[in-house]
């Protein structure tokens, strides 16, 4: 008869989930990639700061979700696919939208609902789709974007295209039914798909531990027959060639890949949320597991930046902000009839 676990092995294996792996450096990186995917994790940071503070003034429209200690995670993923795979993105995902090569200016007009923006004023954050850039901004009910993603690969198939489609999905999402018919569709259709799981801990204020019995959410890969593979997801590079590979292997042979990258959620799970359910301790231990601050340090050694060149590097992404900012806060918003647009069908 099968037993519900201990509580006592529920704690040890949530610790086990913090282990932390040594710098990887990647043999598929040039040094100007390198450089590029670390100024697109400062400029991932730059503009959750950005937000945090436009929400305090009243001045951003919807949730700010921030993806502070996550940029690994996003933008090594999103560095891993060609600009003719599809990108199917969470809320925690700004850096990956900025690999895609979206402008700034645009971005800013969607978390700021201003006119000329994609979603219209009608919606903030990363609502919204991108057909050139193939980026498609993720839904509410999150879990909904896997089979999503699934369709357009599974499409792009049919038509006799090499595409690849990423998504992703977080710890919590990851135990609802689209999770899992998705994956296991994928897997029997061969389908090329990635999926990321951002695992950071909590699903909201429910901690890991609570949500899953299994020592590892790849774990899971086993009962659909495709690969799975759980990283440290403040490991940039590590994450880029996980995905590079997971990205091959879904390309050569349709085989679905779940990478699960162990992160922290540093923030609430929006800026209206104090996340207090969140122990300081825990915070703390994995604030000195900075990804941003890691990688800085990783470059130093390798004499691609000194600490002068990141200072100079983080200011001109700064000021750069700091101007689009003025420029997209000084447009109109959006005319109320736009809200009535592209809603029901005639």
């Amino acid at each position: 008869m099968a037993t519900a676990p201990k509580t006592a092995k529920s704690a040890s294996v949530q610790a086990s989930r913090h282990e932390i792996q040594a710098m990887h450096t990647s043999k598929f990186l040039t040094d100007d990639e390198r450089k590029l995917v670390f100024y697109r994790m400062l400029q991932a940071r730059e503009f959750d700061q950005s937000m945090i503070r436009l929400f305090k003034q009243g001045r951003a429209f919807g949730g700010v979700y921030s993806q502070i200690g996550n940029e690994a995670t996003s933008v090594g993923s999103a560095f891993a696919l060609t600009m003719s795979d599809a990108y199917f993105p969470m809320h925690r995902d700004v850096g990956g939208h900025f690999v895609r090569g979206q402008e700034l200016r645009t971005m800013l007009k969607n978390f700021l609902a201003r006119e000329g923006s994609a979603m219209r004023g009608t919606d903030g954050t990363g609502h919204y789709a991108d057909v050139e850039r193939k980026v498609f901004g993720n839904v509410s009910h999150l879990g909904a974007m896997i089979p999503v993603a699934a369709g357009y690969a599974m499409a792009a198939k049919m038509r006799g295209e090499n595409t690849v489609a990423m998504t992703y999905i977080g710890d919590g999402g990851s135990n609802i039914g689209d999770f899992h018919e998705a994956m296991n569709f994928a897997t029997v259709q061969r389908i090329p798909l990635v999926l990321i799981i951002e695992n950071n801990q909590y699903a909201y204020s429910t901690p890991s531990h609570q949500q899953y019995a299994c020592e590892k959410l790849s774990d899971r890969a086993k009962g659909y027959g495709c690969f799975g593979e759980t990283i440290d997801g403040t490991n940039v590079e590590l994450v880029y060639e996980s995905c590079k590979q997971a990205v091959e292997r879904a390309r050569k042979e349709g085989m679905p890949s779940i990478i699960e990258c162990v992160t922290m959620r540093m923030r609430g799970h929006a800026e209206h949320d104090d996340f207090s359910y969140v122990p300081k301790e825990l915070l703390e231990t994995w604030q000195k597991r900075d990804p941003i601050d890691r990688y800085a340090q990783a470059l130093i050694e390798r004499k691609l930046h000194t600490q002068a060149s990141i200072d100079a590097l983080r200011k001109e992404i700064s000021d750069e902000m700091n101007t689009a900012i003025d420029d997209v806060v000084a447009l109109p918003f959006p005319k109320p009839e736009e809200g009535r647009k592209l809603v029901f069908v005639d």
